[in-house]
């Protein structure tokens, strides 16, 4: 078998016909930024997240994607799932009701530990966002970041 992704063979195609929002607490609230982190965001567009998981939220300013590099990054935090599901590229995520950014993929770095899950939005931290630990977290459907 071979990876659909690596394949193209998506293309402009988009699978999820409807899929249902995922819900998260933070259990870890980050303040720190890197010009140069050299996340390397996996070809594929598309996580499954169970609940009890426990993975890391990073923004980026940078136009990225699937199997492109990141370096201007902050850290935001950790999330706890809660309600598990598919993240999808171009998701929205809220903390506490307010859009911090869209999802822009996926690096692998600390894998089996956590998945950096890396947003597209403007790059602040989990200190300069308000966020606190225990802050509601969505990632849903596609929507304008503000």
């Amino acid at each position: 078998m071979s990876d659909p992704y690596a394949r193209n063979m998506f293309g402009q195609f988009n699978p999820y016909f409807a899929k249902r929002q995922i819900s998260g607490k933070l259990a870890v609230v980050l303040d720190g930024t890197f010009e140069d982190r050299g996340l390397e965001l996996m070809l594929p567009s598309s996580r499954a997240v169970k609940a009890s998981e426990i993975h890391e939220i990073i923004l980026s300013d940078e136009e990225t994607g699937p199997g492109q590099r990141v370096n201007r990054i902050a850290y935001v935090g950790f999330i706890e799932i809660i309600q598990g599901g598919v993240i999808v590229v171009g998701d929205s995520v809220r903390i506490s009701g307010q859009v911090i950014g869209k999802i822009a993929g996926f690096d692998e770095t600390h894998m089996p530990n956590h998945l950096n899950i890396v947003l597209a939005g403007k790059r602040k931290t989990g200190r300069e966002l308000d966020a606190s630990v225990e802050s509601a977290i969505t990632i849903g459907e596609k929507e304008e970041v503000d």
